[in-house]
């Protein structure tokens, strides 16, 4: 009884420390935020982190707190100390465990921004727009592109489901940049076409998230549930790095290149990391901004839009400036990492906005309150304008609170890639043909919280697609 008590005892002084810590830092927030994260985690298995930030932000501004050991900002401040200090900014928290693939640790779960930084210098070559441009990766890209055309074009007088079609577009651009030519073919292939499926249609948030928060407990409950079979998806990458011969342009040639420093796993790990985050992004991206465009308050847009392209055909895609503002719009309203990038504050501690923060303490920013919080930046931020990324009054601080992609030495690697693609298609679409939302669409389209990324609620997007002659 009496080691019961002590035990009682130690836990209330460790919780009263805490507390006092938190508040003395005087960090606006909830006053239950100062005593407890189960709040935060309750939101969390709800999948509404996210919203829940949010709320937070608009009753307490772009600094807050979450829980007793962390804060979360919406402000350039905040963001460039976290993200971009010393170029790479904080380490990762824990919460990236969660993102090993193969038991190994991907680029980017690597919690230590040093041994990042070193990893990064094994792909950034391959992710530079000249390798992206070059004629074996471009032409994948254009050959997937007209796939999809094709589809729409066959589905003219009725409709398509655009989410299913852009995702197996995802999938078939970053495997050909990853395995070029031994790259998946979803478009066309059935036994292809699983593999999207078992990527894109994952739906296993509150087990990881008992992984992240209680390791011990998931631990014991994996003692006493059969050990899970090796997805679809993992043996596919496995067996690429294995066994397929790659161009000298792909990315798996690479690492095989430096293969006296990566053992085969580490290159599937790397190799996995990258198809998966290839498709959430860039499939969801244009999935909630293709249904944004054909939506009827978007006809005005998308016209514009459709007016650019067929008035240059020969243009670089570069060089279609409205374009290039709505995909930027459309990124900054439906961002397919909107959550939280959590990092350690360094173990001195820091003052970030005026706030002196312990060190270790967890500080994050999510690119969904970045882009909506300022409306001197951006005005009626709810909104799709994609005019405003043409004014050159406030360009700069646009650009600067843009997150889309992260920020610092460890943005996303994959940007390049990621518009290159989302150009690509959109130049072809609309250069050809009008979208409006089907009459039978009746799903979801709002945005749905996973563990980082977001998708559509209904992972359903029926479009229409009528030709245009003139």
């Amino acid at each position: 009884m009496y080691t019961f008590y002590l035990l009682l005892f130690a836990w209330l002084a460790y919780v009263l420390s805490v507390t006092i810590r938190a508040i003395r830092t005087k960090v606006p927030g909830p006053w239950y935020t100062n005593l407890t994260s189960f709040v935060l985690k309750y939101f969390e298995f709800q999948g509404k982190r996210r919203v829940w930030i949010h709320k937070l932000h608009e009753t307490y501004g772009p600094v807050v707190r979450l829980a007793p050991n962390e804060v979360a900002f919406a402000n350039l401040e905040g963001m460039k100390e976290i993200y971009q200090s010393g170029g790479s900014g904080y380490d990762k928290t824990e919460f990236y465990n969660l993102f090993k693939q193969y038991g190994r640790r991907p680029m980017f779960a690597l919690m230590n921004k040093n041994e990042h930084s070193q990893r990064r210098k094994l792909f950034a070559e391959r992710y530079a727009m000249t390798n992206i441009m070059s004629s074996s990766i471009m032409h994948g890209i254009q050959q997937n592109a007209e796939k999809v055309v094709q589809k729409c074009l066959k589905s003219t007088g009725s409709y398509l489901d655009t989410y299913t079609v852009l995702h197996c577009y995802a999938l078939d651009c970053a495997s050909h940049a990853l395995f070029n030519p031994a790259g998946t073919k979803s478009l066309d292939e059935k036994e292809d076409y699983v593999l999207m499926e078992d990527l894109s249609y994952d739906n296993r948030l509150r087990s990881r998230l008992v992984q992240h928060h209680w390791p011990a407990l998931a631990s014991i409950r994996y003692c006493f549930t059969p050990k899970p079979m090796m997805s679809l998806s993992h043996k596919f990458v496995l067996d690429r790095v294995s066994h397929s011969k790659t161009e000298d342009s792909s990315l798996l040639y690479k690492l095989r290149s430096k293969s006296e420093n990566l053992e085969k796993v580490q290159m599937a790990a790397e190799c996995m990391d990258h198809l998966a985050a290839g498709i959430d992004t860039t499939g969801d991206a244009l999935c909630f901004l293709m249904y944004e465009l054909s939506l009827p308050r978007s006809q005005e847009i998308q016209q514009c839009l459709r007016q650019e392209i067929m008035q240059n055909p020969g243009a670089r895609l570069d060089d279609l400036p409205y374009m290039d503002a709505v995909i930027k719009e459309g990124l900054r309203l439906f961002p397919p990492i909107p959550m939280s990038l959590p990092r350690y504050v360094p173990r001195e501690g820091r003052t970030i906005s005026g706030y002196q923060l312990p060190g270790s303490s967890i500080v994050s920013c999510q690119a969904y309150s970045m882009h909506l919080m300022d409306d001197t930046v951006f005005p009626s931020p709810s909104k799709f304008i994609p005019e405003r990324w043409l004014e050159k009054d406030g360009e700069l601080e646009r650009n600067r609170l843009f997150f889309a992609f992260a920020a610092g030495g460890r943005g996303c690697i994959g940007k390049n890639l990621a518009l290159v693609e989302m150009k690509t298609l959109l130049r072809r679409i609309y250069g050809r043909f009008e979208t409006e939302v089907a009459l039978e669409m009746k799903s979801d389209m709002s945005i749905d919280d996973q563990i980082i990324a977001s998708r559509p609620k209904d992972q359903k997007c029926l479009l229409t697609f009528r030709e245009v002659t003139h």
